[in-house]
C-alpha cells in the first residue's frame, strides 16, 4: 500500500506594507478546490469565499505570523521566513514536503521547493496565498478601528498616496515598520 504525500503550499502577505505584522499561512490539501488562484487575482468577496472553503476542504492549515518589532529587528525578508516557519510548525502534524512562494527556503528542516510564481501554479500554494491574505486583512481591519486616522482598512497598510499623507499628518503609529524609508522619515518629521 503506497501512502499519499502530504504536501503543503506555504505563502505570505504583507511582506511589502509600511504597518502591521506579516503573516504566513500554510495549507494542506486532500485534493484541489475549484476556483482556487492568486489571492491577488480574487475580489475581497471571493477571497472570503474561497478562504471559508480552504478551511472547510484542508487536510490542514495554520496561520504564522512576525509582528512589526520583528520585523524591524531581523528584516521583513527574514521576518517572512519566520511566519513561514511559524505556520508549518502550527500544523498538527510534519508535512512530507513543503512548497513555498517565491526563491526562499524558509529552512524549517523539512523538504522544500520554492516556487517563483508559485502562487499563480500550486495549488496548496494558492490557498496559502487566499488564508495569509484574508488573515491579515482581518488584522488590518482590528487595526483600523483603533486607529482610523491611518486609513488602514482601505490600503491594509500598503504605502499609498492616502497611507503615505496620514503618516505626515500623524506620525507612525506603534505598527509602522520604522526600518522601512517611508516611516523613517515621517518620524523624522514628528521629532
Amino acid at each position: 500500500m503506497t501512502s499519499v504525500l502530504r504536501v503543503a503550499g506555504v505563502d505570505e502577505a504583507g511582506r511589502g506594507c509600511l504597518a502591521g505584522p506579516v503573516v504566513a499561512a500554510v495549507v494542506v490539501l486532500a485534493q484541489p478546490i475549484e476556483g482556487l488562484r492568486d489571492s491577488k487575482r480574487l475580489s475581497v468577496g471571493a477571497r472570503a469565499r474561497m478562504a471559508d472553503l480552504i478551511k472547510a476542504e484542508a487536510l490542514a492549515w495554520a496561520i504564522g505570523d512576525a509582528s512589526v518589532a520583528e520585523i524591524d529587528t531581523l528584516n521583513i525578508l527574514q521576518a517572512s521566513l519566520l511566519a513561514m516557519r511559524r505556520a508549518v510548525a502550527a500544523l498538527p502534524w510534519v508535512p512530507d514536503a513543503v512548497e513555498v512562494d517565491g526563491n526562499q527556503d524558509p529552512k524549517g528542516g523539512w523538504p522544500t521547493t520554492c516556487w517563483v510564481g508559485g502562487d499563480d501554479l500550486r495549488p496548496a500554494i494558492m490557498a496559502a496565498s487566499i488564508l495569509a491574505k484574508t488573515t491579515r486583512d482581518a488584522w488590518m481591519l482590528t487595526l483600523d478601528a483603533d486607529r482610523p486616522q491611518y486609513g488602514f482598512a482601505l490600503h491594509k497598510g500598503y504605502g499609498t498616496a492616502r497611507h503615505l499623507a496620514a503618516l505626515a499628518d500623524h506620525g507612525p503609529s506603534d505598527q509602522h515598520r520604522m526600518s522601512f524609508a517611508p516611516c523613517q522619515r515621517a518620524r523624522a518629521m514628528w521629532a
